[in-house]
């Protein structure tokens, strides 16, 4: 487990502040205690990043990297050609900091946790002034976080569309937790 470098930093917060925007600073702030090793960094282990207390990634050094699986929170992977993957298991992470929400309604929410898209007749309501192909955290109409995914559209454009038509792109979903179990954590 290593330090990300500088391009892979790059790479990293530009993934994640297309959902965070300036919030980006809360994830990697110190702590309200002041003290160093409570705040949270990401640590780059095989070709996965993890978010993880700074205190945990010190104590991770001791240990062997053949015998080391995973730390903290795995917040996606890098691809062979260098590009930047978020996983299903960031949403904990980006959804407390998520610039545009889009809100599902019961019935559209099934049909997103089984890996589709969200049309415009199963939304519920949106942030507004949401731009075109920007990261949206979408949640369920309690504020259970679901997924995430880009815009397809501006808001305002979508309010002119037909309930058929595609608002949000999906990404992510929880539903991956049951359709992937057998390869989402393996390396």
């Amino acid at each position: 487990m290593r330090a990300l470098t500088d391009v892979e930093t790059q790479t990293l917060f530009t993934k994640l502040a297309n959902y965070t925007g300036r919030s980006l600073n809360q994830l990697i702030a110190p702590s309200e205690t002041g003290n160093d090793d409570d705040r949270h960094v990401f640590r780059l282990h095989e070709s996965r990043v993890y978010y993880v207390r700074l205190s945990l990634a010190n104590l991770a050094t001791s240990v062997a990297r053949d015998n080391l699986l995973c730390l903290g929170t795995c917040i996606g992977k890098f691809t062979k050609t260098g590009k930047f993957r978020l996983h299903i298991t960031a949403l904990d992470v980006i959804a407390p900091h998520a610039r545009y929400k889009l809100w599902v309604k019961a019935n559209g929410e099934m049909p997103f946790l089984y890996g589709g898209n969200v049309v415009k007749a199963h939304v519920g309501r949106w942030s507004e002034d949401c731009p075109e192909h920007s990261g949206v955290v979408i949640l369920s109409m309690d504020d259970t976080p679901l997924g995430f995914g880009v815009t397809a559209r501006s808001t305002a454009e979508s309010r002119k569309l037909d309930p058929t038509a595609v608002v949000a792109f999906r990404q992510g979903d929880v539903g991956e937790y049951l359709r992937e179990e057998d390869s989402l954590f393996t390396t």
